[in-house]
């Protein structure tokens, strides 16, 4: 994690350093190109000027006098609006009034000063003069009556933008450390919530303890992964705890076949000594117990299968199902199995769990009545907002858990009502509990898993169980399927 802070801080620098750099660059060379440019204009107008001037009538190097006391001389005129410094010089180049500093006179500017055409230019671009650099033009007034140097000192300026230019590189460099700082600020207050996700991964790993809470706060992307991280951690934690509960319970429940066959084996070896009778009803109950210990084995396997999400989840008809059970039921138990639908019965689903979970609910209303005339009804209804119990479906002031479950738009709702004894009071809100068994069930057959295979299907299809006592005698069993709730736990 210290890495990813790292390179978070060192990516923020870079990135504000190439910006600071590049517009530092740019707006520096636009100034001093700019400021360049303005003196040299305004330096090209004075020369011109002062030609202009010369050219229109003739003078001599008395009237660029500095004495002039008046101050309304063509001196004054070159001098005012460019801070110039300027130097007549006479005939053959001597100094006929030096300026401040005093400019150095050369061959070039001599001949000028003798040249007959007023307003020739001799023109230095980079002249030396007691350190600082001048750019210097010299004006002939022509009929070698002498000239007038005007010198632009350059260096001052230079020395501005080379201070620009100093502070730029400054500049530059307290934003790229102040980046800096600013990025590792950032990349602490980021990866710290990531740290603490590594170091709750970490702890999961070495220890193996699924309930540790994971600390979120904010709603962004870290937030978001916290919060799904530990919502994995806590579904990782139930389905532990679901898988330790049912190794325990299948443990408890396999323990007492298992003794009893012992028991019966050992009986077998004394069984030339047993009458016929006594053989008969060995034989019998071996065939029981190995019958009753297969259920409850493919019970279990049900079970744990159904708590499986590798079957794909899939549009399907849920009546078209219930049909499919009651086909099945029909031809296994002789029984008349009535399929009644209302609504629209399509949702998203895994079809092999659903089937199972209706079979379940029939074959356990054929075993409590089993010895009844009228026929067990499958209910298939579809949902709409705000319905309830519609098509002819009974329900009762007795409803036990789940009773009203199922009561919003896209829901489907299965009912399988039969006229058995019924449910006592204080046996609806545990039908639904793994190996679980009324008193007056304990005597039939079965494992006490299959009402338990219904509530993990329906809570793996957005739904719940249900069950309540039939008016007339009898009970409803069934579980509502959320639409496209089983895609979401897929």
């Amino acid at each position: 994690m210290s890495s990813l802070r790292a390179t978070f801080t060192v990516s923020f620098a870079a990135v504000a350093a190439a910006v600071t750099v590049l517009v530092g660059f740019l707006s520096y060379d636009a100034a001093a190109r700019l400021v360049r440019v303005d003196q040299q204009t305004v330096f090209a107008g004075v020369v011109q000027d002062l030609r202009s001037q010369v050219r229109e009538q003739p003078l001599s190097p008395a009237d660029f006098s500095s004495t002039d006391p008046d101050h309304d001389g063509p001196l004054d005129d070159i001098i005012r609006p460019s801070r110039t410094d300027v130097q007549v010089l006479g005939p053959a180049g001597a100094i006929h009034d030096h300026g401040k500093p005093v400019l150095p006179v050369d061959g070039h500017d001599r001949a000028i000063a003798d040249d007959a055409k007023a307003g020739k230019v001799e023109e230095h671009k980079e002249v030396d003069v007691g350190g600082d650099r001048y750019r210097v033009a010299t004006v002939a007034l022509g009929g070698g009556r002498g000239a007038v140097q005007v010198a632009q000192q350059f260096s001052d300026t230079e020395d501005l933008l080379r201070e620009l230019q100093q502070r730029t590189v400054l500049l530059v460099g307290a934003v790229v450390i102040a980046s800096g700082l600013f990025g590792w600020w950032l990349a602490r207050r980021i990866t710290r919530r990531l740290v603490r996700l590594a170091g709750a991964a970490e702890d999961v790993a070495r220890t193996g303890r699924l309930g540790i809470q994971v600390p979120v706060t904010g709603y962004d992307e870290v937030a978001r992964l916290g919060r799904s991280f530990d919502r994995m951690l806590g579904r990782l934690a139930q389905s532990e705890e679901d898988q330790r509960r049912l190794v325990q319970d299948a443990g408890h429940e396999l323990r007492t076949p298992l003794t009893s066959l012992r028991t019966n084996i050992s009986m077998l070896r004394r069984i030339d000594e047993l009458p016929p009778a006594a053989r008969e009803e060995l034989v019998a109950d071996l065939a029981l117990e190995s019958r009753e210990l297969t259920d409850l084995v493919n019970e279990l396997v049900a079970l744990a299968a159904g708590r499986s999400d590798t079957e794909p989840v899939r549009p399907l008809d849920l009546a078209e199902l219930a049909e499919d059970v009651a086909i099945v039921a029909r031809r296994r138990s002789g029984r008349e199995i009535a399929v009644r639908v209302s609504g629209d019965t399509s949702v998203d689903g895994r079809p092999t769990a659903l089937q199972r979970a209706i079979s379940n609910l029939v074959e356990n209303a054929a075993k409590f009545d089993r010895d009844g005339k009228g026929p067990i009804e499958i209910a298939v209804v579809g949902m709409g907002t705000g319905a309830s119990a519609v098509g002819g479906i009974e329900s009762g002031p007795g409803a036990g858990v789940g009773a009203a479950a199922g009561r919003r738009a896209g829901t489907v709702r299965v009912e399988v009502l039969d006229r058995g004894p019924g449910i006592a009071d204080g046996d609806l809100v545990r039908v639904f509990d793994r190996f679980y068994r009324a008193a007056e069930a304990r005597s039939l057959p079965g494992s006490g898993l299959g009402l338990s295979i219904v509530r993990e299907v329906a809570a793996a299809h957005g739904g719940k169980p249900f069950a309540f006592r039939r008016d007339g005698g009898g009970a409803v069993i069934g579980f509502t399927v959320g639409g496209g709730a089983a895609a979401e736990e897929g």
